[in-house]
């Protein structure tokens, strides 16, 4: 069965990326972990490897195209003579916005769409195999027909005025895949969310002193007192799920796993990489979870799902002697937690929080009990 190798997505504000090598022609074996091709953004170039033992039976992207994340490159086969399937997807960006493909969720511009409109994809009828662009206008149409405003209509957001250049002469520049990433999630911060910020001063000694000893019990070579941090922000997402969510439209959509985003200083890049259904992991793999993507993270080879998804987020500018960080809240989440240090040295916790879905004492209560580590007594039993 021919197996599909997708452009992988480098970092978490880029939805493009560049083909820039296709070493292996088709017909011609290639052995798990050997190279297929190599990516581009604007800050990095990163090998796409092989996931299985097989043969190269179609390139569906070309050397220069510039193709979307998540699209198919080219497929494997078990035999150099297997067919490729028919309906195999365009590379090209807009190409791939037209295709039907089951199970694949909504195009990129159906799903910009939906975030600038606060829509959940499944309210909206399809009329294919995947949810379009088109689909998602033919519904706003039908709605704005019958007067029924959502969070994300004009309506509901300050008037601003149009951009103009200003009076002191100079030139634009294009922005980097990774400042259009930031571009987007400080507009859907400052169109959709009401932010608010809370911190809180905690007993640094006793997390340092928790975090001694789990890593004398684990064999650890490096602290693991942050990612013991982030995990109790994941026990409390999941027994609080308020914390846990975001709005659509005008409800809470709560999600039904915790997907922690811990964000990872790479050269000038920063990731915000993510840790999928974290709650079900023990304590000690989740720690370990977080020292692997760090490390891959650092060389610039997280996976598709570990740069997208994040329901709610550490973060900790600590180590760089910040006395405060407030962080922005990343798109479709209700609460990022940051660690820092004040400049009477004393150890802080922050949070920016949406204040639509949390109040200030929630948040407050939250931070309380992360500042505070779980004792022998606190710990729940080991996950398998």
């Amino acid at each position: 069965m021919a197996v599909p190798v997708h452009a992988p997505r480098i970092n978490n504000n880029d939805d493009l990326v560049k083909v820039v090598s296709l070493p292996v022609p088709v017909g011609i074996a290639v052995a798990r972990g050997g190279v297929l091709a190599q990516v581009e953004t604007d800050k990095a170039i990163v090998d796409v490897e092989c996931p299985d033992d097989g043969y190269v039976i179609s390139q569906v992207a070309q050397v220069g195209d510039v193709v979307a994340v998540g699209s198919v490159l080219l497929w494997l086969g078990r035999s150099a003579d297997e067919a490729a399937p028919a309906t195999a997807e365009p590379a090209s960006p807009t190409a791939l916005e037209g295709s039907a493909r089951s199970g694949t969720g909504p195009t990129a511009r159906a799903r910009l769409l939906l975030q600038r409109h606060g829509l959940a994809p499944d309210a909206i009828p399809i009329s294919a195999d995947r949810l379009t662009a088109e689909d998602v206008e033919r519904y706003l149409a039908a709605r704005d027909s019958s007067g029924t405003p959502s969070i994300g209509d004009a309506s509901f957001r300050q008037a601003r005025p149009a951009a103009n250049r200003p009076d002191i002469d100079g030139e634009l520049h294009e922005l980097s895949g990774n400042e259009r990433g930031v571009l987007r999630t400080v507009t859907w911060s400052r169109d959709f969310a009401v932010p608010g910020y809370i911190e809180i001063e905690y007993d640094h000694g006793a997390w340092e002193s928790h975090a001694a000893a789990f890593s004398t019990q684990h064999r650890l070579m490096l602290s693991p007192m942050l990612a013991l941090m982030a995990w109790r922000l994941v026990q409390l997402a999941s027994e609080t799920p308020r914390l846990n969510s975001t709005i659509v439209g005008e409800s809470r959509y709560e999600y039904r796993s915790v997907n922690l985003g811990f964000t990872v200083q790479a050269e000038d890049l920063l990731y915000l990489a993510v840790i999928r259904d974290a709650a079900a992991l023990a304590e000690a793999r989740f720690v370990t979870a977080i020292a692997d993507v760090q490390r891959r993270a650092v060389a610039h080879k997280l996976a598709h799902d570990e740069l997208s998804g994040a329901t709610v987020s550490f973060s900790s500018m600590g180590r760089w002697n910040v006395s405060r960080h407030v962080p922005v809240l990343p798109p479709f989440t209700s609460l990022i937690v940051a660690q820092a240090r004040s400049k009477s040295g004393a150890s802080v916790l922050g949070a920016t929080y949406d204040h639509r879905v949390l109040s200030g004492f929630q948040v407050a209560k939250a931070l309380h009990q992360i500042g505070k580590p779980p004792t022998s007594v606190d710990r729940p039993e080991s996950k398998s």
